[in-house]
């Protein structure tokens, strides 16, 4: 295991759900806000079934949801974060959230693409990692490797674009530790911002959050850090 060592110009962090980025990789993405990357959000999934609850209009948990997740990227620092609107649990890695995705990458033109890893599957024995994070994690993995970067590939979403380096978040393989001394109360913040996810335990969900930060630093003497698998897609 290694401290993470990039300094990139452009990030694009592309999950499934308003909160999933914040829990994942909230610390790095704040970090590199705070020092002056251009950082930027796609969210794929309206949150319109997060809840453990019945709700009567679903319309309304997800409009909760999109204001959390704007003030969630305030907190970081973000330039930008988007919501593609796809229904809970009915995304997939199909060949139109691939062209979206696509088209999103070279637009953006990211050094470093973050998002879910798809392999992480089984945790412990106690959680099956969600079907909308894999489905996720592998159009984002095709979209980056190697379409976006083959102009014959979706050729009316822009100019190709290579992305130089994914990592992959919740991964049962990390080899990679980010340092997030600086952007850990930042995590912290958007985490916090998602109330609709908490049931009040602001202490608590606070506590855990830096716990984790605080285990996965220790796996390569940080105080605070965010494990990540790193694919190096060009030098």
């Amino acid at each position: 295991m290694n401290i993470l060592s990039l300094s990139p110009k452009v990030v694009l962090a592309i999950y499934a759900h308003p909160d999933d980025a914040d829990v994942a990789a909230g610390g790095t993405l704040a970090t590199w806000a705070q020092q002056g990357t251009d950082v930027h959000l796609v969210v794929l999934c309206d949150g319109s079934k997060g809840a453990h609850y019945s709700v009567e209009n679903v319309a309304v948990l997800s409009g909760h949801r999109r204001t959390e997740l704007d003030r969630a990227a305030s907190v970081m620092g973000l330039m930008s974060a988007t919501n593609l609107g796809y229904v809970d649990g009915e995304v997939s890695n199909s060949d139109e959230v691939r062209a979206e995705l696509v088209g999103l990458i070279r637009s953006i033109r990211p050094d470093v693409v973050i998002a879910p890893d798809p392999t992480a599957i089984f945790f412990g024995g106690v959680y099956v990692n969600h079907r909308d994070h894999r489905e996720t994690g592998w159009a984002v993995l095709d979209a980056c490797a190697p379409a976006a970067a083959m102009p014959l590939y979706y050729p009316k979403t822009g100019e190709a674009h290579q992305v130089s380096t994914l990592l992959l978040s919740g991964s049962l393989e990390p080899d990679v530790v980010a340092n997030v001394g600086v952007g850990v109360e930042a995590k912290v913040g958007a985490v916090l911002a998602h109330g609709s996810q908490l049931d009040g335990e602001t202490a608590s969900i606070r506590e855990v959050v830096l716990e984790r930060a605080r285990q996965a630093g220790a796996e390569v003497g940080l105080e605070f850090g965010e494990a990540f698998r790193r694919i190096d897609l060009a030098s």
